[in-house]
């Protein structure tokens, strides 16, 4: 397993070993040991899994204390590139985004700790898998704005496919005035 770090504390692409044969291919997703190795111990508690169709953007999503998740994100089938931006007002990278791509051949994770938004843009057909550290709680759900002006972020994917939740999203500032984080 390779560890790349980011410039945001906590935030780690995680590279898993591949082992390819005439079979096919194998690799470790998680385990509590390696992972612990590398300091991340968060306590996984629910798995979840979407499907998103080629050109939708999901996010980008958390939710509040006392229900704030930190998650390991991948890519089953298909290519995304994934963002979070870190709304973790004491953080030197606070209101900054990061970006990386994750898809079905390299078998790349993002460890995203608590205190980040989250979100992606479908470059394929995508089948998205993610664990989380807590329990998802309607009344803890929040999100910022996909495509709000202050955040600037590139999105890859012209006039996207948006949900009607997500397009309600507030806009960064509006976040920040309400956000407990």
């Amino acid at each position: 397993m390779q560890i790349v770090k980011t410039r945001f504390e906590g935030l780690v692409e995680i590279i898993p070993t591949v082992f390819h044969d005439n079979r096919g291919w194998f690799c470790e997703y998680y385990t509590e040991r390696a992972f612990s190795q590398i300091g991340i111990t968060t306590r996984f508690v629910q798995d979840n899994q979407s499907f998103t169709r080629k050109g939708c953007i999901r996010g980008l999503h958390l939710q509040l204390p006392p229900a704030m998740q930190a998650k390991l994100v991948s890519v089953i089938k298909g290519r995304i590139v994934d963002v979070v931006v870190d709304v973790r007002r004491n953080s030197a990278t606070f209101g900054q985004y990061y970006m990386c791509e994750l898809n079905d051949e390299q078998h790349k994770m993002l460890y995203v700790p608590e205190g980040f938004a989250h979100g992606f843009a479908a470059l394929e057909d995508t089948i998205f898998f993610y664990k989380c550290s807590d329990f998802y709680r309607k009344e803890c759900e929040t999100g910022i704005k996909w495509n709000d002006p202050k955040l600037a972020i590139p999105w890859p994917i012209d006039n996207p496919v948006i949900s009607a939740k997500d397009e309600e999203l507030p806009s960064f500032e509006e976040f920040q005035r309400k956000s407990v984080i």
